[in-house]
């Protein structure tokens, strides 16, 4: 009976370790003042968080929006730094420029004195979200609503890859892309073929981060946060009961740091990788 009893406990203890495998912490939170922050974008070169506020409606184009710089402490430091955008949402950086997913356009903006440089139109975007540099500049971009994936090098736009269901959250690695498109994550190979990752999470799929090679943070938009590798998604953060959600999230891969934008509830909040 005793040997019984020890079994169950060690498979029990097997099973809640297994399950708290990845975790996150809860470090801190800004003050709810960020106007409907979408995405965050961690800059470790100037140690600062970028995040896209919208401050209004997701797709309507009022000039309502704009950038802000966060503390790495969560201290706001200039929540004005961009504006005149409409809804921005994913961000990404190459060399000293900061591109943003703007519905139609995408905009670049000089990370050092936050003026924008260039609006690079989107002839039939419907609604740019995410953004994606490769390491040789060339930025992609999702499009949520068409269905797609938008490459932009040296000024010139093309479609990279179509026949998505609501693709959102994008990552470049090396040669191949990571598109996240309705629950399920596909990377795309140099030839743009297709292999489906993992699949079966929530469909509000939002925003990805690699933690090492084959292993990703990605958030879904409705509250959830998941880590993902061989094929399976693991729930590491669940806000849904406090209707919170979890936007497109930034990574500070030294200090393994996630940002969460939170969207209605006008906050950023960092926590802990385990």
């Amino acid at each position: 009976m005793k040997q019984k009893f020890f079994l169950v406990l060690l498979s029990s203890i097997a099973f809640y370790a297994a399950k708290a495998q990845h975790q996150l912490t809860k470090l801190w939170s800004t003050d709810t003042i960020v106007p409907v922050p979408e995405s965050v974008l961690f800059d470790g070169h100037n140690k600062v968080l970028y995040v896209s506020l919208i401050d209004g409606d997701p797709g309507k184009k009022d000039n309502q929006g704009g950038v802000a710089k966060i503390g790495l402490d969560g201290k706001i430091i200039n929540m004005n730094w961009i504006t005149g955008l409409s809804a921005p949402k994913g961000m990404g950086i190459y060399k000293n420029t900061l591109y943003v997913a703007d519905i139609d356009q995408v905009v670049a903006a000089d990370i050092t004195t936050g003026k924008i440089t260039q609006k690079i139109s989107v002839d039939g975007a419907q609604f740019l979200n995410d953004i994606t540099i490769s390491n040789d500049g060339t930025v992609f971009v999702s499009d949520s609503r068409k269905g797609n994936v938008i490459a932009i090098k040296g000024g010139k736009v093309t479609e990279y890859a179509a026949d998505f269901k609501g693709p959102n959250g994008l990552l470049a690695v090396g040669s191949d892309l990571y598109v996240l498109a309705s629950g399920t994550l596909y990377k795309l190979d140099a030839s743009k073929q297709r292999t489906t990752i993992a699949e079966g999470m929530e469909t509000s799929t939002d925003g990805i981060e690699e933690v090492k090679p084959g292993e990703f943070i990605v958030s879904a938009w409705s509250g959830v946060v998941y880590h993902v590798a061989n094929g399976k998604a693991e729930v590491m953060l669940d806000t849904r009961n406090e209707k919170s959600n979890t936007a497109d999230i930034g990574y500070d891969s030294k200090n393994k740091i996630v940002y969460l934008p939170t969207f209605f509830k006008k906050s950023v909040v960092a926590y802990q990788y385990k």
